[in-house]
């Protein structure tokens, strides 16, 4: 049985989002999938009998607390035991469920990952991700968008590594192609992060490196299945594309790429490096972004990717 753990009351418009995105997926998710609900039991029942859900499609887990988008994420985690979140880290560490999403406070899913799961022995820092529709129909994973903006070249090496394991877990790439951000193609372009970061990956049996990528063949997907960066990098074209999207939007242009852009489709971010599967949803998330962190959750358990990386950097 595969346990996907959900936080109910994370986000902007949680409850109701969230329940609503959960009844969405408990009618995709696997036979042996089995979705947690932590959060106001009251509260969560109510909204299922609203819409005709009956209250045992899911397990839930009553906590009394929630930490706020504004609550100092360090303390609160700790001042607020039976929160929601707390609560779905303590679950998680005691192998009651097998994997944990929530669109709430991201420092406090982060004080989570690294002070209960805690980081895979042998990686020196865990990265987050987050999955680019190409224009050719395909994905590219972009590794790491926001967790660390300042990475040494061994870091980069590693996230190599991460996100070759992810790309042929949960992607379903046979020989990921792995590149390097840079501002051109050239080995010898780049700063001095970029330069020996090369170093390292040409040659590597590890993975299929195939050099440096700029930035305007991101979405191609001729070049690479999985691009790695530091944070600050990824970021900036994570929030890039936000910004298309939304201009896109508001011109009133109905495109089938432009609508894969859209967060909604890809649900939640995953934090990679860490003893089990966490993602982080979005704030604002709806129910049907709420749906897709739900089957990304799934897949992402499904993987063993945490097995395979510990495995990996034993």
């Amino acid at each position: 049985m595969t346990r996907i753990g959900i936080d109910a009351m994370g986000g902007d418009y949680a409850p109701q989002a969230v329940v609503s995105g959960a009844i969405l997926a408990s009618r995709l998710v696997g036979p042996q999938s089995r979705i947690v609900l932590f959060g106001d039991k009251s509260r969560i029942e109510e909204i299922l009998a609203r819409e005709n859900c009956p209250a045992d499609t899911f397990d839930i887990v009553h906590t009394t607390e929630v930490i706020e988008m504004g609550d100092n994420p360090a303390q609160t985690f700790r001042q607020k035991p039976d929160s929601s979140i707390a609560v779905g880290f303590r679950y998680l560490t005691e192998g009651k469920i097998d994997g944990f999403a929530s669109a709430g406070s991201t420092g406090a899913m982060m004080v989570g990952c690294m002070y209960t799961v805690k980081q895979i022995e042998g990686i020196i820092r865990p990265a987050i991700s987050s999955v680019i529709p190409t224009i050719d129909g395909g994905e590219v994973m972009l590794l790491d968008v926001g967790l660390n903006v300042d990475c040494k070249p061994e870091v980069l090496y590693q996230y190599a590594v991460i996100g070759n394991l992810y790309a042929k877990g949960v992607l379903g790439k046979e020989n990921p192609r792995i590149a390097l951000l840079n501002i051109g193609e050239e080995k010898e372009k780049g700063n001095l992060q970029t330069k020996a970061a090369y170093e390292l990956m040409d040659g590597s049996r590890d993975f299929n490196f195939v050099g440096n990528i700029e930035a305007k063949h991101l979405f191609s997907g001729k070049i690479a299945d999985v691009v790695v960066c530091d944070g600050f990098a990824g970021n900036t074209i994570i929030k890039q594309v936000e910004g298309v999207y939304s201009m896109a939007m508001q011109q009133g242009l109905e495109n089938t790429y432009f609508n894969l852009l859209n967060y909604e489709t890809v649900g939640g971010t995953p934090v990679l490096g860490i003893n089990a599967p966490v993602l982080i949803g979005h704030g604002c998330s709806s129910a049907e972004a709420i749906k897709n962190m739900v089957l990304q959750t799934e897949r992402t358990i499904e993987a063993r990717l945490d097995a395979k990386l510990r495995e990996r950097f034993s």
